[in-house]
């Protein structure tokens, strides 16, 4: 296939060890592998992670914090105006062919720099605004956040040449807010699975003390939409069935800023004593840290997109608790065991089953890693952005490139 220059669009810090720059990192790294010119124009912040044969670009800002953060701030509006001047400079120094946007943040520099570039835009929609706009309570009073929550949802999607939904459920949403069926691809995010291959659980039981006692885990942010009150609660009812049960709540954020919020409802519950809470944690140390785990969670229900913590989990082999507004890929019974959404007392119901019959959770985290490898691979998943990238450049309808493999996880992705 001829290989393309793209440019990403990441108004986010980058690379980071969350959700969607983790994703961005990943698909950017696999894209460089196919032979595309893969340009990744960001904020001034980010980790020292690798990100293969991409580039990244950053515009000058005389504020380089040195704190990561997940969510909107003051600061952003600055950050985005100029990454839109970065990102229209390296268009034309890098003679860019296509725009390829993340976010609404990142659709929106995108759209203006395709009226100002003339660069046809491929949107990649991981999220709806109406989902996670009002739980960051940044915008008051909160009919106002969820007005303007609606507005991007309705204005971002009028204007990209193609779209990238990550799952059916978005690709819906996009239909019902017209946007033409031929111009989406339903691709769903991926993970690089070899990183899991050789995790090491030993100096985390030592560094924690943890002994031979039961560990259930939850990987990722504590930002208020992650639902961490519910897994607080349900792990409440996990400790009165087992009580040498640990919980750990691995965070990728130094000084989190919700965490203080989530460990004052954990003592208030009477179960602070039995978590362990972690800061920082390095995408090195991911693997270690999920080895450890017997039981791996996701609390949050109600997902429009594809949960990176869930292929986390499932390359990992761990057995998997989450709502089903989470179940991205994993069935019930098959490769995960799923609650109904917001119930988190069936979701404390799952986990003891889990604790209760280690052969059923060996047998779940074997199957959640061979559909992983079969189904959500990036360098699979990347031949398929190939085609959108064709579709745009060549105007042919995407849907010519359907393949066995993407009609099979659309037959079991909610």
């Amino acid at each position: 296939m001829k290989p393309h220059s793209v440019a990403m669009v990441a108004a986010c810090p980058f690379p980071a060890n969350w959700g969607t720059p983790g994703a961005i990192r990943e698909m950017s790294a696999a894209l460089a592998a196919l032979g595309h010119q893969v340009h990744i124009v960001t904020y001034p912040l980010g980790e020292d992670l690798s990100v293969g044969g991409a580039r990244v670009w950053r515009p000058r800002y005389w504020h380089r914090s040195s704190r990561l953060h997940s969510g909107p701030s003051y600061e952003k509006p600055l950050l985005d105006l100029l990454l839109l001047v970065k990102l229209c400079r390296v268009i034309r120094r890098e003679r860019i062919s296509i725009i390829h946007a993340h976010n609404y943040e990142g659709a929106l520099i995108g759209i203006l720099a395709k009226f100002i570039t003339r660069r046809p835009l491929v949107y990649h929609a991981v999220s709806l605004m109406s989902d996670e706009l009002p739980s960051y309570d940044f915008i008051k009073p909160a009919f106002l956040a969820r007005g303007v929550a609606r507005l991007l949802d309705w204005l971002v999607p009028k204007f990209p040449n193609q779209f990238i939904a990550v799952t059916p459920a978005l690709k819906a949403a996009l239909i019902k807010r017209g946007v033409p069926e031929q111009r989406i691809a339903f691709i769903p995010c991926g993970v690089r699975a070899a990183r899991f291959n050789e995790g090491d659980p030993r100096w985390v039981r030592e560094r924690y003390e943890l002994g031979d006692r039961p560990v259930v885990m939850y990987t990722g942010i504590n930002s208020r939409f992650q639902r961490i009150d519910y897994l607080l609660r349900s792990f409440d009812l996990v400790l009165k069935a087992e009580p040498g049960t640990v919980l750990m709540v691995v965070s990728p954020l130094e000084n989190d800023p919700d965490l203080a919020r989530n460990r004052a409802l954990a003592v208030s519950l009477g179960v602070g004593d039995s978590i362990i809470w972690v800061e920082g944690q390095t995408l090195a140390e991911l693997p270690d840290y999920l080895s450890a785990a017997l039981v791996a969670v996701i609390p949050r229900p109600d997902v429009p997109g594809h949960p990176i913590k869930l292929l986390n989990y499932m390359a990992a082999s761990r057995p998997i608790v989450c709502f089903a507004g989470a179940a991205k890929g994993v069935r019930h019974m098959r490769e995960a065991l799923v609650a109904p959404d917001h119930d988190w007392r069936q979701f404390a119901s799952e986990i003891v089953t889990l604790l209760h019959n280690p052969e059923l959770a060996k047998r779940l985290g074997t199957e959640a890693r061979r559909m992983v490898l079969a189904q959500f691979d990036w360098h699979d998943l990347c031949q398929d952005i190939e085609a959108v990238y064709s579709a745009m450049v060549d105007v042919r309808p995407v849907f010519q490139w359907s393949r066995t493999k993407r009609q099979a996880r659309t037959s079991f992705s909610p």
